[in-house]
């Protein structure tokens, strides 16, 4: 993924204009009517998947990479590339935007349960876990601009008074540890959240990276919600971050 990493920076023109806003305006239907974008982040992380996939499909025909997309909705992961050995690569695309200059509102990484913890299994994933050579993230920081009045329509001879969603786009491509937090993704589901600081991102240099990838899998291989400490008849879970994962796996010794 090193050539990736050498070309990143060249996805804005994928997804802004020169000045930094975002090339798409809204959806149109048969009859030229403009309607305007969603702030929804889902929407917005879709779009911005779809805008990058030529670039990416592109990227793999010059390295000659194939890709093998999943077969089904929320597979992971979001592209496999295959290298003339045979050899899988993971690539998911994640999105997030801007809270100030210094934090984003992060990112989910995948689920630390499932085929995470069973690495021979095949099920919500396009091949096993542990039959990839690496899994890397391809993130896209952005800053919310204006939020639109969604009702309104516009011609498509207006569409230069049409205001962009999104702007002031950021690249970056790490192994997924090394952007990864100790904490899981927000609300109740069982992902792995990203770090929030934007330069700890745009750097990778999130707590795992200086342990390496066998801690990261180890800690979330390990890790449980207070809801699955009690399903194991716990009291408590055996740690809850990295500080008390260290110290627990010391006095394990």
């Amino acid at each position: 993924m090193r050539l990736l990493r050498d070309e990143v920076e060249e996805f804005k023109s994928a997804v802004s204009t020169q000045n930094g806003d975002w090339i798409v305006k809204g959806f149109i239907d048969i009859a030229r009517n403009v309607y305007t974008i969603s702030i929804d982040t889902k929407v917005i992380s879709k779009v911005i998947e779809i805008l990058l996939f030529p670039r990416l499909s592109s990227f793999a025909e010059r390295n000659s990479l194939s890709i093998r997309l999943p077969e089904h909705q929320n597979f992971y992961p979001d592209i496999s590339f295959v290298d003339s050995s045979g050899c899988y690569f993971a690539l998911d695309i994640k999105s997030t935007y801007r809270i100030d200059d210094r934090y984003v509102n992060g990112m989910t990484l995948g689920t630390f349960t499932g085929y995470f913890r069973d690495r021979k299994s095949t099920k919500n994933i396009t091949r096993p876990y542990n039959s990839y050579k690496g899994h890397f993230v391809l993130g896209v920081i952005y800053t919310k601009i204006d939020k639109l009045y969604e009702q309104r329509i516009y011609s498509l001879n207006e569409l230069e008074y049409i205001k962009s969603v999104i702007g002031n786009f950021s690249f970056f491509i790490h192994e997924k540890y090394r952007i990864a937090s100790d904490r899981p993704g927000s609300g109740n589901t069982r992902n792995i959240g990203s770090v929030t600081e934007v330069d700890k991102l745009v750097n990778g240099s999130g707590p795992f990276a200086a342990l390496g990838e066998e801690v990261f899998d180890d800690y979330w291989t390990y890790y449980l919600t207070r809801d699955m400490a009690r399903a194991a008849e716990l009291t408590n879970p055996p740690y809850t971050d990295l500080p008390s994962y260290l110290e627990y796996k010391k006095l394990k010794k």
